[in-house]
């Protein structure tokens, strides 16, 4: 049965709207706009019906917070107002409402507008997923080129993918950056993470599968990836429309060589400065290249990686992160010992 959220800040309405929808959907009556946002950490409406005249937080202003988060963006929301006025009306849809129901309503006329906005929201649903699938597909075939060619670094993106949503899983328990992280979805974060490296595919085959140490020039010539991850991203970007997936896949890609203290490349930024995306997979990329076996070089134990780690805290990687890092690095491990390296 479909979810239906009703917030008003009269119980007589909420009263009415839910002998009118009961039988039909599931309905949550709530009071308040915060009523309505502390539901939603546990349960996702199918449709809102919202009052705009409430105190606190109005149904405008609701709505657009509900817009601001990847989680509740797509939810269509129905205001419910006694108030009509075409310059409402405009301002409501502008910030994404689907419709306007004025107040006292008919009950049919209720019923058949929910249904129909619900139908179409499925639609949207279906296309989205088929979109969605389409975009994942491709990613796995960019990012299998690229490893493809670089026979140096072989399950380089598997792993690292694993490792990123341990260490986000991390932060979110132990509450760092949560506001940075508010909205993001994890599976589509560790999914765009994988084209962190895509800007290897300008690199010479001879430079990205030498097999012993890069020369100064040819290392040179290697750090150029990130810069290039970064103009094929945008290069997408300008073409399709920007959206979170790719922005989040922008970041990483051209951000994860940056170090906390500035000594980092391809822009030499420092802290903060340094999208938060670029400080987790700074942390990753490097707990990887230590406990993965190259051509010049064995694969170093977890405990060393951790060791490294810990002692470039405040350096190359964010300090708040490595902390994180530390209470959870047994998981790493785990990781770590069943791909076998």
């Amino acid at each position: 049965m479909k979810i239906i959220f009703v917030v008003d800040d009269s119980a007589v309405n909420l009263i009415k709207a839910k002998q009118a929808l009961e039988g039909h959907y599931d309905v949550f009556t709530m009071l308040s706009a915060a009523k309505m946002f502390a539901l939603l950490e546990r349960i996702t409406p199918d449709l809102i019906l919202m009052d705009i005249e409430m105190p606190e937080m109005d149904g405008f202003a609701a709505l657009q917070k509900l817009r601001e988060d990847e989680l509740t963006a797509r939810i269509p929301v129905i205001f419910l107002t006694a108030f009509s006025d075409e310059a409402r009306e405009s301002h409501g849809l502008e910030l994404g409402a689907v419709d306007f129901i004025a107040k006292p309503f008919s009950v049919p006329i209720v019923l058949r507008r929910i249904a129909n906005h619900l139908h179409v929201s499925d639609l949207i649903k279906k296309r989205t997923e088929r979109i969605e699938q389409l975009q994942n597909n491709v990613v796995f075939v960019l990012a299998d080129m690229i490893e493809n060619r670089d026979k140096v670094t072989s399950g380089h993106v598997d792993r690292t993918s694993e490792y990123i949503k341990i260490l986000i899983e991390g932060m979110q328990d132990h509450s760092l950056y949560t506001e940075e992280m508010n909205g993001w979805n994890k599976d589509m974060l560790v999914f765009s993470a994988r084209l962190h490296d895509i800007g290897k595919i300008s690199v010479s085959d001879l430079i990205l599968n030498k097999p012993s140490k890069l020369t100064k020039e040819e290392f040179e010539i290697m750090k150029l990836h990130s810069q290039e991850g970064e103009r094929i991203i945008q290069q997408i970007i300008a073409r399709t429309g920007e959206g979170m997936f790719l922005r989040h896949a922008k970041y990483f890609a051209g951000y994860h060589h940056e170090h906390w203290d500035g000594k980092g490349y391809h822009r030499g930024l420092k802290g903060l400065d340094i999208p938060l995306q670029g400080r987790i997979m700074a942390l990753v990329d490097v707990y990887d290249a230590i406990t993965s076996e190259r051509p010049y070089k064995e694969a170093f134990s977890h405990e060393y990686a951790v060791k490294v780690i810990t002692e470039d805290s405040g350096k190359q990687f964010d300090p708040k992160i490595v902390d994180v890092f530390l209470a959870i690095k047994d998981k790493f491990k785990t990781v770590k010992d069943s791909k076998g390296i």
